[in-house]
């Protein structure tokens, strides 16, 4: 029961760890000014009030104070998939042999063999007990 939860815990964490290496994202920012105004991760940034009055005002010729910024953080594209045949022969060897022990020390026997179950004990032709003189009391 152990070995099964800790298997599946392994192996749901290592496919997060491959989703998240591969995972890229585009994280964008609206400034206006100085002052931070929004950070949108998935979807569009919301453009200040600033910016809007200043593309109405055609008659306003003056620089926009808002910027925005992105930041990409890009993931991995390729991932390497490595099998056996990039092992050589001794290492393969190796990688066989601590496995087949390992497995082995996984078997438990199913069954209690007793050593000494086809043998029949002796047969009793004299009472010991009478013959030594010795008595529970």
């Amino acid at each position: 029961m152990k070995c099964l939860f800790l298997n599946r815990t392994i192996a749901v964490t290592l496919s997060f760890l491959v989703l998240f290496s591969t995972l890229s994202l585009a994280i964008e920012k609206h400034f206006c000014g100085d002052t931070l105004i929004d950070v949108a991760v998935f979807t569009k940034v919301k453009k200040c009030n600033m910016e809007m009055q200043s593309t109405h005002q055609s008659e306003i010729a003056k620089k926009s104070c808002c910027k925005d910024e992105t930041d990409v953080i890009k993931g991995q594209d390729e991932l390497k998939r490595s099998t056996s045949d990039d092992l050589p022969n001794i290492q393969k060897k190796i990688l066989v042999a601590y496995c087949c022990s390992y497995i082995s020390l996984l078997k438990g026997s199913s069954k209690k063999t007793i050593p000494n179950s086809g043998y029949s004990p002796p047969e009793i032709v004299k009472d010991i007990h009478l013959l030594d003189e010795t008595f529970l009391i």
